[in-house]
């Protein structure tokens, strides 16, 4: 998991306003098939927005923290059912799509 500064996490916040989420996560909860698709749309975009169904904010931020544990990704950003988080891209020969400031 990457350190970010506070200034490009509101950048990717920023960015990650007008996306639509690409994972649902359901009344299952957080399983291995979730973890797997959280895991293609990252490599895919590297900053994904995910929507968590169910009302206990408790268990929306300990899916939080286990998705960025899973992942090695960075926690953008909770609000409400919704979820934002980046990694950055891990192959050297493809160009990262998203840009962030220099720290």
């Amino acid at each position: 998991m990457m350190k970010l500064t506070t200034k490009q996490i509101a950048h990717l916040r920023g960015l990650a306003h007008n996306l639509n989420p690409v994972v649902m996560i359901g009344n299952n909860g957080l399983t291995d098939k979730v973890i797997k698709e959280i895991e293609l749309n990252l490599n895919a975009h590297e900053l994904i927005k995910i929507q968590v169904a169910g009302d206990d904010r408790d268990a929306r931020k300990a899916m939080y923290l286990e998705i960025c544990a899973k992942t090695a990704a960075t926690a953008v950003h909770h609000i409400g059912k919704q979820l934002v988080v980046y990694r950055a891209s891990d192959t050297v020969k493809e160009k990262s799509k998203v840009v962030i400031p220099k720290a």
